[in-house]
């Protein structure tokens, strides 16, 4: 069992943009950092709900099937499950419909817990308020054998790297320039230290697909 992320970021390292407003709340910006990943045939499928086989193929798909690939359970933010825009709406469900794309628990952490919601294709959100630890220790009592994905948004994932808990992180990196936003790396000086690196670069769309993959520790002899 590994815990993961995936997130798609831009060249200064964004990875939720800062241009939402209540009409707009992913904003312009946001459209920008994920198209190349929401164009892919898997995205489309998945997430868009198109079974036609309509989206791209190649590198970025193979990265966007990875991203369900192998997960048993989920941890995201308040802010993915969109509780930042919907904080006093009781009937709010998400953004996915009634169907969303992940059919495993994702649990979401909140200060303002709700009473878990099941949707159909098996997916379930358990809303608690937890430490990364303990959130993950939930997570993991439920996905069995499979990994644990940390969903999002940056303050999480960042919260579960420097808690040491996160055993891959997959960034897609957009070649774009953003300017403003959450960016993923503050307060994470030296975290390649940490991990073997690896890149591919998708030559269809230019994102730079970056995966940190944690270095066991050497046994003490």
């Amino acid at each position: 069992m590994r815990v993961r992320a995936d997130l798609n970021i831009s060249l200064d390292g964004i990875a939720a943009t800062a241009d939402g407003t209540p009409e707009n709340p992913f904003g312009e910006d946001w459209g920008r950092l994920v198209a190349a990943y929401l164009a892919t045939r898997t995205m489309q499928d998945r997430v868009m709900g198109d079974t036609t086989g309509a989206g791209t193929t190649g590198v970025d798909d193979t990265y966007a099937a990875a991203y369900f690939d192998g997960i048993g359970a989920e941890i995201m933010g308040a802010g993915k499950f969109g509780l930042h825009t919907h904080p006093d709406d009781a009937d709010w469900r998400g953004w996915w419909g009634d169907n969303p794309p992940f059919h495993y628990p994702v649990f979401v952490l909140t200060h303002d817990p709700r009473p878990d919601l099941q949707m159909e294709g098996g997916t379930t959100f358990h809303f608690l308020t937890a430490t990364p630890q303990e959130s993950l220790e939930r997570a993991q009592a439920v996905a069995g054998d499979k990994d644990v994905r940390i969903g999002g948004g940056p303050t999480v994932v960042r919260q579960f790297l420097e808690a040491g808990l996160i055993d891959q992180l997959h960034v897609a990196i957009a070649p774009i320039v953003l300017g403003k936003g959450i960016s993923v790396w503050d307060g994470q000086r030296g975290l390649d230290q940490g991990f073997d690196v690896t890149t591919e670069v998708a030559p269809e769309s230019g994102t730079v697909h970056v995966t940190f993959t944690r270095v066991e520790a050497l046994p003490i002899s």
